[in-house]
């Protein structure tokens, strides 16, 4: 079943860190406009799920179900602004066809599913939401990678940019071009982005990415970057 987030779960800190990165692209009241430009479509994917759990930390916490918390906190923001939405998956559950007799299989008809769901999107722009592990504990930090159609850099370095001067101040990651290996970012043909939160391997990151204000507050700031790039690209 979907989780619903009410107002209850809205925190003054986490409406600072939202008024702050509105107020990158938000420099005058309004612009006026001779007619209403077209409006993109977010699309938020959280990643895994079903029968894929993604990686795990050393407590079980699961990536999957931190993707999915953060995915539905974005989304419950962007309807509040009136921004339309699409999900890639609203729960931890996922319908795979009867062919799909493995979880390689599983895991195939799903992003094969999801990069569907994309390309048949009008104006969509890609927001998959992530969780990064390693083996050793020392590495941490937020990093945003992007495909390879135009307007994902674009997106990518300012979501990085926000994110490390907003939450992770020392920092040292970069936006980066997604490697090849990742199906979905190698088959959408949109602008989109791939936001690794935060390492589950490492035991700061992990304590942040378990609260519920560090989780609203990375959706806010990754719904002001989404509304700095819109700003941007719609004239």
């Amino acid at each position: 079943m979907r989780k619903v987030f009410h107002i209850k779960w809205w925190h003054p800190l986490a409406a600072a860190v939202l008024l702050a990165v509105l107020a990158l692209w938000a420099q005058d009241d309004a612009r006026e406009t001779e007619a209403a430009a077209p409006q993109p479509v977010l699309v938020i994917d959280a990643g895994h799920g079903g029968a894929d759990g993604g990686a795990v930390a050393a407590d079980g916490t699961t990536e999957s179900g931190v993707n999915l918390d953060i995915a539905l906190r974005l989304e419950a923001l962007a309807r509040f602004w009136g921004i339309q939405t699409v999900m890639t998956r609203d729960s931890e559950d996922i319908a795979y066809p009867d062919s799909a007799a493995s979880i390689a299989a599983k895991k195939v008809a799903d992003q094969h599913a999801r990069v569907g769901l994309v390309n048949n999107t009008p104006g969509a722009v890609l927001l998959s939401i992530h969780q990064n592990k390693y083996p050793a504990a020392s590495p941490h930090g937020i990093q945003v990678f992007y495909g390879k159609v135009s307007g994902g850099q674009e997106l990518a370095e300012m979501a990085q940019g926000n994110l490390t001067a907003l939450l992770c101040p020392d920092n040292r990651r970069l936006a980066a071009p997604i490697g090849q290996d990742i199906y979905l970012m190698k088959n959408v043909n949109c602008p989109a982005v791939l936001v690794e939160c935060g390492f589950l391997s490492n035991p700061g990151d992990l304590a942040n990415l378990k609260t519920d204000t560090y989780r609203m507050k990375l959706a806010a700031v990754l719904l002001g970057s989404y509304l700095q790039y819109t700003r941007g690209t719609i004239t």
